[in-house]
């Protein structure tokens, strides 16, 4: 299974620098899981940028894949992830989504580039 970060989501829709590297993982909607919390991360931010509409497309994308609720068992292993490691609230979430799935994250967001089960490339 795949799990690509909001920054990936927001490079691939932006069709930036790295979008490429973000293609295979978000085309293959069998193998992709989207937690809550990324859907959350990238409709605001295209929202702020490109209005409602852009934003409620990206989400219903987003939606193509199996999308991971935000669940105690996930939010408790989140909070000991981001204790441990000292990561954001949103990046320990996803953190905690992945390693319960057994899937591999997808980002260009530096906070995970050392993680074990991590595809890095650093952003452009």
């Amino acid at each position: 299974m795949n799990l690509v970060d909001s920054c990936g989501w927001l490079e691939y829709f932006a069709d930036g620098p790295n979008a490429g590297f973000f293609a295979s993982p978000l085309e293959n909607t069998d193998k992709l899981l989207v937690p809550t919390i990324c859907i959350l991360e990238v409709f605001k931010r295209i929202l702020q940028q490109r209005g409602d509409d852009a934003a409620l497309q990206s989400a219903a994308i987003m939606q193509q894949g199996q999308v991971v609720e935000l669940n105690t068992g996930i939010s408790l292993e989140a909070a000991r992830l981001s204790y441990k490691i000292g990561l954001p609230l949103a990046d320990s979430v996803i953190l905690a989504t992945a390693q319960m799935y057994k899937a591999v994250i997808w980002t260009q967001d530096a906070d995970f580039k050392n993680l074990e089960n991590v595809k890095y490339t650093a952003k452009r």
